[in-house]
């Protein structure tokens, strides 16, 4: 019989599944035979062939040990002059060359090489066998290159494969291997030397292969896949859009012809995940990305525990959530990276083929992990690792010059970090060397020259070569040369650049290197994929040197960091999961651009930045809750839109609810869905910016009831209230005061109302309340008297940063014959002009009854009782139960679920009960109820019917997040959020007693003679309740509750 080694591609495949599942068959039927007898020696080798098809299917290494064993001895039988050694010899090597592929022990594969050269030398010029064993060398040879990278052995594998090609063939079904097998070491000399031509002949060679494996044969599958990987290699070295789709399509070929169950099905997986990851870093189609992710974890169960690919499948897995972790920002992306290739180290001891790649993959997900948390144990840690990977990788090896950057790379970050020169001196030894190794036309060169270029730029920091910044500047512009517009890391490299012209700049004060600087920035503004994380921050750095320099690209830099910023926010699933990956590209922000907007007269601009970059969280989620009426009302298609749109909205709130994943393939699936009904939307007249940040003649429409009083704090420049109008430009008032002043006197304030309650605390509330008066509001109040807006309006508030946390609404000079704010004006607070105009739009119409319900729980199942709540119930009963259908809900029966229900269920709500804020996870701040807390997380998830209005009588629930309160994350919030128009909340603790007298007095004032309850009459109600008990309660308690919403 013919060798395994060389059958036809079709045989073999065909030979091999057969083989695979005969093993018991085999073992039996040569046992039956006596020792020595021929026909024993042809079923053991059937055998051994047999065990190495299983192996290699299942991934169970014993078989292949065995098999290894079993064709030693049959060698032996068969000594040198034997006319069937040479078959045996390569049947050897065959099983050392698979076994090496699993192991990855370096003496397996130079053992098979020589049984390969031994069989070789058997197989004389016009054996009719010679180009399938001329082959087997070749293709042993390319691994070798591989694992070693000796150019020696690639070069000779080359020519073999060329001299097989030359030589009559069995059968024409063994040229698409023969064709094949060349085209992947050209790919190879390709990545090592960047010849061009290289890569483009594998392509036609591959290609010359697909065509002789026509659709029905059994081995195309190979052939596609081949294919894919070549014209994606192409698209990384030429960008040619093209070539990405076409490998795309050719790996989704190949998938088709591996359905599950068939043994290449996780190669398949892999290889088209890839292909997608490189579109996604090109194009920015989010659902590449998430595909990518899915691919590769369903190739990752196909290697179950055992498996000897499994390794492969944790290594991909874990890059690619390294690579979101850098897009999205996801901490348990990063741990659960690290997690993997630490399992995928266990499976790759020292002696693997691979174990230096998996030893480097390690070390580069824990200095991501440095650069995130900071600790340096980690970063200790991916240095030594990088030094062993790098020893592994002796000189010639493929990987060495990606070694010796990421060595470099982690070594420059603890000198940024410790400031140890001599760990900078070898971080540009190292790079140097890299370079060396990734000649022009390499792929990995843009990397060597620009860790070089930083490298270079820190070292004249340090020494003040002149040279040193010179040649950084130098590297700098070859990186961009090498990186057209469209490249994903064209970003990084031109902020780079502007940063090391600026701080030329800064040394000799060259106007050209200034102006170049900027010009470099300003391409920022025009990129088309996906903004990374690193995007970001060079956007940050634009900022920052355009504000330094006071330069007139100072708010397209505002303008492109929001942009950037909403599309990376858009990448992030709208889950409480991903609160902290929004959190930490959204601080400071948006008041920056606020700030820049008003210093450069562009106050419209100012106004919809603010917007744009504040409550990003809530933004997001509020998506789904959009109201539709105007799109239902426009017309059929309309109508049929937004039917559509609410029910994909709906499905995909309730599919973020139950998921504890970033993302599950419906969750995808619905995402496009919805996305394509949102670009339908904008295409009908009037609805061309349906969801997008909304412009300043939108956001005017908050002050149809009154003026809305933006007050900012910017942290490095100005602080400023602008006073929006709805029918005429809005009014810039400068205020006299810094963020430092504002910051500690938030400090101070924080700490006083820990402290309400005892003997000295008034005077200094006061004396706060005069700040506030003399510095914000007393200007704001001159220019609202200018604007003719009378004594006894309404007004509203909506603070920025460290102001959120101050009573503006109770601001005064507190001394006789002088009038406070609230003698003034009538106060009510709005997170946001968006949030404020939703609320005016959520007019229910419904003319049936009024639901309302008062839940009290003076019982909770932790914390102190509260006496009063069964009195304050009673009043509220008292005041609305003739006006509305009213429900009562308290002790026992106002439990989590029963107060979800009745959020569901009524259009107003009373809730009295302790209220406890969670400044570290807002989202777990709550209502204490008899069985349990109340998060903000559970109120989100409610669908109320048509809400109107809800009185939050606790402590606490405007209190937010610590470090981003522009997020405003706390219970009166979360309340709005699920459509309540109308909310009292408290900025602090409130007293029981004084609890129920303030509601007495607000129900009193509320319900009028018309039969109806409004809520746009609860601001004066507040106002009015709270100017009756001026008297009778202290001072904290009269300003404690405030009025958010219409």
């Amino acid at each position: 019989m013919l060798p395994a080694s060389v059958l036809s591609a079709d045989k073999m495949e065909e030979c091999g599944a057969v083989f695979a599942d005969k093993v018991e068959e085999f073992r039996a039927v040569s046992q039956s035979f006596p020792s020595g007898h021929y026909l024993r020696v042809v079923f053991l080798s059937a055998l051994a062939v047999s065990l190495g098809e299983r192996s290699k299917r299942r991934g169970i290494p014993s078989d292949l040990d065995e098999a290894i064993e079993l064709h030693r001895a049959l060698l032996l039988l068969r000594p040198t002059g034997h006319p069937e050694r040479r078959m045996y010899l390569c049947n050897l090597a065959i099983s050392l060359g698979d076994r090496f592929k699993q192991g990855g022990v370096p003496s397996d594969l130079d053992e098979a090489i020589e049984l390969d050269r031994a069989a070789l030398l058997l197989s004389p010029p016009g054996h009719f066998l010679r180009s399938g064993y001329i082959s087997n060398l070749a293709i042993k040879l390319g691994v070798r290159f591989r694992q070693q990278g000796m150019l020696p052995d690639l070069d000779e594998a080359i020519e073999l494969h060329r001299a097989a090609l030359l030589l009559p063939l069995p059968s024409d079904s063994y040229l698409p291997g023969h064709l094949g097998t060349l085209a992947t070491n050209l790919q190879l000399r390709f990545q090592r030397q960047g010849i061009l031509s290289d890569i483009d002949e594998a392509i036609e060679l591959h290609k010359a292969a697909l065509l002789l494996h026509p659709p029905g044969d059994s081995h195309r599958f190979a052939s596609l896949n081949n294919l894919g990987i070549s014209i994606r290699e192409r698209f990384e070295q030429r960008g040619v859009v093209s070539d990405i789709d076409e490998s795309i399509e050719l790996h989704r070929a190949a998938l088709l012809l591996n359905p599950p169950g068939h043994f290449n099905r996780s190669s398949s997986l892999n290889h088209l995940a890839n292909s997608l990851t490189e579109r996604f870093q090109q194009r920015s189609i989010l659902s590449d990305f998430d595909e990518s992710i899915e691919l590769h974890q369903a190739a990752l169960l196909l290697r179950p525990p055992g498996h000897s690919d499994r390794y492969e499948s944790l290594c991909n897995v874990a890059a690619s959530l390294l690579f979101r972790f850098k897009q999205r920002g996801i901490q348990s992306d990063l741990d659960e990276a690290i997690k993997l290739n630490r399992a995928a180290l266990l499976l790759c001891p020292p002696g693997h083929s691979d174990h230096s790649m998996v030893i480097n993959n390690l070390a580069i997900s824990l200095k991501s992990r440095f650069m995130q948390q900071g600790v340096l144990s980690d970063l200790h840690e991916a240095i030594e690792l990088h030094r062993t990977a790098l020893l592994l990788c002796l000189p010639g090896h493929p990987d060495r010059s990606t070694f010796l950057d990421y060595l470099a790379t982690s070594l420059h970050v603890r000198f940024i970090q410790q400031g140890v020169l001599s760990d900078l001196d070898e971080a540009a030894e190292f790079c140097r060397a890299a370079l060396l190794l990734n000649p022009p036309g390499h792929h990995g060169r843009p990397s060597s020259l620009n860790g070089l270029a930083n490298i270079l730029s820190n070292r004249f920091e340090q020494r003040g070569v002149q040279s040193d910044f010179d040649e950084a500047i130098e590297l700098l512009w070859a990186v961009l040369l090498l990186c057209p517009p469209g490249h994903s890391n064209r970003p990084m490299y031109l902020g780079n650049l502007a940063r090391t012209l600026n701080y030329r700049f800064k040394q000799r004060g060259m106007p050209a290197d200034h102006d170049e600087a900027f010009k470099l920035y300003l391409q920022l503004s025009h990129i088309s994929h996906a903004p990374s994380l690193s995007d970001l921050g060079v956007a940050d750095s634009w900022i920052i040197s355009a504000e330094e320099a006071n330069h007139s690209s100072a708010l397209v830099a505002y303008q492109t960091r929001l942009k950037f910023q909403d599309q990376h926010v858009a990448l992030l699933s709208p889950s409480l999961q991903h609160f902290d990956a929004v959190k930490k590209v959204t601080s400071l922000f948006a008041t920056g651009a606020f700030s820049c907007g008003l210093r450069r007269g562009s106050l419209k601009t100012a106004v919809e930045l603010m917007e744009q970059g504040r409550a990003v969280f809530w933004t997001q989620l509020a998506r789904f809750r959009t109201p539709l009426d105007e799109l239902s009302q426009s017309n059929d298609t309309g109508a049929a839109l937004a039917e559509k749109f609410k029910r994909l909205s709906l499905r995909l709130r309730n599919a973020f609810d139950q998921s504890t994943e970033d993302k599950s393939p419906q969750i995808r699936q619905l995402t496009m869905q919805w996305n394509d009904v949102v670009s339908r939307i904008r295409m009908l007249p009037d609805f061309s910016r349906f969801l997008l940040p909304p412009l300043f003649s939108e956001l005017q429409k908050a002050a149809e009831e009154g003026p809305v009083i933006i007050v900012n704090c910017s942290l490095f420049y100005s602080c400023d209230a602008l006073i929006i109008f709805s029918a005429k430009d809005p009014v810039h008032v400068p205020l006299d005061i810094e963020w430092i002043e504002v910051f500690e006197l938030s400090r101070e304030f924080q700490s006083l109302t820990e402290q309400f309650g005892s003997s000295d605390y008034q005077q200094k509330l006061v004396k706060i309340l005069r700040k506030l008066w003399d510095c914000i509001v007393e200007p704001v109040v001159q220019a609202l008297r200018v604007s003719n807006v009378h004594p006894g309006s309404r007004i509203w508030w909506c603070p920025t940063g460290e102001l959120t946390l101050f009573p503006l609404h109770a601001a005064g000079p507190y001394e006789a014959k002088r009038d406070n704010l609230s003698h003034i004006y009538i106060s009510s607070y709005t997170p946001t002009l968006t949030t404020l105009i939703r609320a005016r739009q959520q007019v229910s119409r419904d003319a049936s009854p009024q639901h309302f319900v008062a839940i009290g729980q003076g019982k909770p199942d932790r914390g102190k009782a509260l006496q009063c709540v069964a009195p304050e119930l009673a009043v509220v009963a008292q005041h609305v139960a003739p006006v509305a259908a009213f429900t009562s809900l308290s002790d026992s029966h106002a439990t989590v679920q029963a107060a979800c229900d009745a959020l569901s269920q009524n259009q107003w709500l009373h809730l009295a009960c302790h209220g406890t804020p969670n400044r570290k996870q807002p989202f777990e701040s709550f209502f204490a109820m008899r069985d349990g807390p109340l998060m903000i997380k559970d109120i989100i998830r409610t669908h109320c019917k048509n809400p109107e209005f809800a009185f939050l009588s606790a402590c606490h629930t405007t209190v937010g997040d610590e470090y981003s309160p522009d997020e405003l994350i706390h219970l009166a919030a979360g309340i709005q959020f699920c459509g309540f128009r109308s909310v009292i909340g408290s900025m602090w603790s409130v007293d029981d007693d004084v609890a129920r007298q303030v509601v007495s007095a607000f129900y009193r004032n509320l319900v009028d003679g018309s039969g109806r309850l409004d809520c746009t009459r609860a601001a004066v109600a507040l106002h009015k309740a709270v100017k009756s008990l001026r008297k009778k309660i202290p001072l904290e308690q009269q300003i404690v509750f405030v009025h958010i919403g219409v």
